[in-house]
């Protein structure tokens, strides 16, 4: 865990929180990514290749809005290197999906426990006022997990790119086509304009993943998984509360 940027007051917050068991999800994900079925609705496991992290320090955020700006990466880091990705996908209709959570696999460990994953900037206080989770802001209706060096990378080909051509719109003049094409290549659980791509910024191999969130914009927690020795083997992004089914 990076301390550096931790102040003793949030350090004792978060400690509190977790003993009290705050920071904990309403959702055993291990069960939800096993799971065929909720609730009657089909479910799905899509696999969407790897994610690689040089550094280790990550984050969750919005590709199309946050990204660009280099938000900061999470207290709790993981080792370096390449790792699948994978989303679980509910079949609402028949034909009809919806991204539910999305997660990382860091090692093959089965998930005993769970814990929210924080910046160390947060208000904590709002866990303690009623609220269950702390999120990352979605206005773009997609969710990205990403590494400190793929966030300073993309940052160079996003300002290069809006320098090129000044008056496009990143999103409909670059990326469309891109959600369109990988549909074509990968139709299954996709809409025909597409839900998700795995983008490779260009002259690397760094990879920013852009996929669907749920039901749209909202705010969207992250979890740590750890296995029986504490250490983390996964990285769970939650879009949609599945709480209710396992009450």
């Amino acid at each position: 865990m990076d301390q550096s940027k931790l102040t003793s007051e949030w350090i004792q917050a978060f400690n509190r929180l977790g003993s009290e068991g705050k920071l904990k999800p309403t959702v055993p994900y291990h069960d939800l990514f096993n799971r065929k079925e909720l609730i009657g609705f089909p479910l799905h496991t899509l696999p969407m290749w790897t994610v690689t992290f040089p550094t280790g320090h990550i984050t969750c955020c919005d590709p199309l809005v946050t990204l660009p700006n280099k938000p900061d990466t999470y207290i709790r880091t993981v080792e370096p290197g390449t790792y699948l990705l994978e989303t679980k996908i509910i079949e609402m209709e028949p034909n009809e999906y919806r991204y539910v959570a999305s997660r990382v696999v860091f090692s093959g460990n089965e998930p005993v426990n769970y814990e929210l994953a924080l910046k160390g900037t947060e208000d904590l206080t709002d866990l303690d006022d009623g609220e269950s989770y702390i999120g990352f802001p979605v206005d773009s209706g997609l969710a990205t997990v990403v590494d400190a060096e793929t966030i300073e990378t993309y940052r160079k080909f996003y300002d290069q790119w809006h320098t090129n051509y000044p008056d496009k719109n990143i999103y409909d003049d670059y990326y469309s086509d891109l959600f369109q094409l990988n549909a074509m290549a990968y139709p299954q659980y996709q809409r025909s304009k597409g839900d998700w791509i795995n983008f490779t910024i260009p002259e690397t191999e760094l990879t920013v993943p852009m996929i669907q969130s749920g039901f749209g914009d909202g705010l969207y927690p992250v979890y740590w998984a750890f296995d029986k020795d504490g250490q983390i083997c996964q990285l769970i992004m939650e879009y949609i509360d599945c709480s209710e089914a396992y009450q």
